[in-house]
């Protein structure tokens, strides 16, 4: 880790009165619906440059909404919308969207989503919301209980587990959470995600407490 910090190239600051070439700007929102999510996609693409010119400022500005079922993550509505788009035949690919139905956003769903919708299939930028939304939802189901947590209504953020078997898709889905690393070793050394000081103290605050070093 450290012969990767310091081969690390720093890439300067563009100046305060820089202005960018692109833009894009990608937006998610998730609504609880019953035992359901909502979770709306926004991506626009924009040139900065142009807008005090004659050329195109907005090259696209898209839609992609699911509905996922909370129990088992499965996604069971969807609906993509283009407002602007390059091409007139654009739009005609919204509804190969619809095929995101059926998916669960757990392990494999990036693999998926690419394998149906990935070039010539699908639209690059659909996609992209498409391939993104995963870990929105995972963030929302989180989010979700971080409020039942807070209003009374659940222990901590596990749903009432100790072994993290309430969180599946978080195992294995970066470094903190690989199989052997840190998340679970503090699950078993008592740590309760939601609960206490945040970010979650180093690992060796839990398997050595300040308190009980003499």
């Amino acid at each position: 880790m450290s012969e990767q910090r310091e081969s690390r190239i720093e890439v300067p600051s563009p100046s305060p009165e820089a202005v960018p070439l692109h833009h894009r700007s990608i937006d998610y929102r998730a609504y609880a619906a019953d035992d359901d999510l909502v979770v709306i996609g926004h991506l626009v693409d924009r040139r900065p440059w142009a807008q005090d010119s004659k050329a195109i400022t907005t090259v696209h500005d898209l839609e992609l909404r699911v509905r996922v079922r909370i129990a088992d993550l499965v996604i069971t509505g969807a609906s993509a919308h283009m407002a602007t788009f390059p091409h007139a035949e654009c739009p005609s690919i919204e509804a190969a969207f619809a095929g995101l139905v059926g998916l669960s956003v757990t392990r494999g769903y990036t693999r998926e989503v690419q394998a149906r919708f990935g070039g010539p299939r699908g639209c690059t930028h659909l996609e992209h919301l498409a391939r993104s939304l995963g870990p929105v939802v995972i963030q929302a189901v989180t989010s979700a209980r971080a409020q039942s947590v807070d209003q009374g209504t659940a222990a901590d953020l596990m749903g009432g587990t100790t072994d993290g078997s309430s969180s599946p898709w978080a195992l294995g889905s970066c470094h903190i959470w690989a199989e052997d690393g840190v998340a679970p070793a503090k699950l078993a050394a008592g740590w309760r995600p939601g609960i206490g000081p945040y970010p979650a103290p180093a690992l060796t605050t839990f398997i050595d407490p300040p308190n009980s070093r003499g």
